[in-house]
C-alpha cells in the first residue's frame, strides 16, 4: 500500500505543478516570454483566499472567486506595466524585468503579511476517503486537486480550439505581425492570456495550501520553478505537455523522497530535467519549430 500510497501524493503534488505549468506555457506559447513572477501570483492567490476565509469569514468558493478575481487583475496590471512596453525588447531585458516584479510582489507580501507563517484551513470540506480497511487513505485535497486539474486542462484546450479567443491567441502565437494584419488586437490577446493564467495561478496557491497548511511570503517560489521545470520537461507552450510534466515531475519527487533521499529530492528532478533536454531539447510533448531565414 505504501506504493501506491506514493502514487497518489505524487499524482496529487503533480497536479498543481500542472496547474501553475498551465500559466506558464500559456505564456510562453503567445507570448513568447517567460513570467518568472507567476510564482508569486500565487502566493498572492493564496493570501487573498486566506484573508477572506480568516478576516471576512467567507465560504471558501467565496475565498476562491475573490483570489481569482484579484490574481486576474494583478496579472493584467503586471502585463500592462511591466511587460507590454517591454514588447520589442530582448528576451534578457524582459527576464530581468520578470525577476525584478517577482522581488516587488514579494517583498509587498512581507510588508502587508509579515515574515511569520500563517496556518491555512483547506478549502476541501469533505471527509478523505478510506479503502482496504484503512490502509489507503486518499485525502479529500488529492481528490480536488487532481479533478481540479484535469478540468483545467480540458476547459483550456477546448478554449483554445473553439472560441474566437482562443483561435487568436493561437494565431499570436504562430506569427504575431500577421495575426495583427489579419484584425487580431495582439496586446488584447496578451492581456486576455496573462489574465487566464494568473486566475489559474490563484487556483493553484489555493490548493497548494490546502494541502501543505503554511503560507508566507516565498510559498510560490519552489512551486513556481518546479512548475517551470514541469512547463519545459513537458514541452513548453503545449498544454497536455504541461499537465504530463508536471505529473511526472511529482512522481519522480515524491518517489525520490520515499524511496531514495528526502534532501536530494529536489536535485534529482532537476538531473531528469537535464537528462530530457538532452534526449529531447524540446521537451516530451514539444514541436521543432523551423524558422525560415
Amino acid at each position: 500500500m505504501t506504493f501506491i500510497s506514493n502514487l497518489i501524493n505524487g499524482i496529487s503534488l503533480g497536479s498543481v505543478y500542472a496547474i501553475i505549468a498551465l500559466g506558464y506555457t500559456m505564456v510562453y506559447g503567445i507570448a513568447k516570454m517567460l513570467n518568472f513572477a507567476h510564482g508569486d501570483v500565487i502566493m498572492v492567490g493564496a493570501y487573498m483566499a486566506f484573508c477572506a476565509m480568516s478576516y471576512l469569514s467567507l465560504p471558501p468558493i467565496a475565498a476562491i472567486l475573490l483570489a481569482m478575481a484579484v490574481c486576474t487583475v494583478l496579472g493584467i496590471v503586471i502585463e500592462a506595466l511591466a511587460y507590454k512596453p517591454l514588447r520589442k525588447a530582448s528576451s534578457l531585458a524582459v527576464l530581468i524585468t520578470a525577476i525584478g516584479v517577482s522581488y516587488l510582489l514579494q517583498n509587498i507580501a512581507l510588508l502587508i503579511w509579515g515574515s511569520a507563517p500563517k496556518s491555512f484551513n483547506s478549502v476541501v470540506g469533505f471527509d478523505s476517503i478510506s479503502l482496504f480497511d484503512g490502509r489507503l487513505i486518499i485525502t479529500s485535497e488529492t481528490v480536488v486537486t487532481v479533478i481540479a486539474c484535469i478540468v483545467i486542462m480540458l476547459g483550456l484546450t477546448l478554449f483554445t480550439k473553439k472560441t474566437k479567443i482562443g483561435k487568436g491567441m493561437r494565431a499570436v502565437s504562430e506569427d504575431k505581425d500577421a495575426a495583427e494584419l489579419m484584425g487580431i488586437n495582439v496586446n488584447v490577446t496578451i492581456s486576455v492570456t496573462f489574465a487566464i493564467g494568473s486566475a489559474l495561478a490563484a487556483i493553484a496557491g489555493v490548493l497548494l495550501c490546502s494541502a501543505y497548511p503554511t503560507l508566507m511570503p516565498t510559498t510560490g517560489s519552489m512551486p513556481g520553478i518546479k512548475a517551470f521545470t514541469a512547463a519545459v520537461f513537458g514541452g513548453i507552450g503545449s498544454i497536455p505537455g504541461a499537465m504530463l510534466g508536471g505529473i511526472l515531475l511529482g512522481l519522480i519527487e515524491i518517489f525520490s523522497k520515499a524511496y531514495i533521499s528526502t534532501a536530494l529530492s529536489d536535485a534529482i528532478v532537476f538531473a531528469v530535467l537535464i537528462v530530457v533536454l538532452l534526449v529531447r531539447p524540446t521537451g516530451i510533448l514539444g514541436k521543432k519549430i523551423a524558422e525560415k531565414v
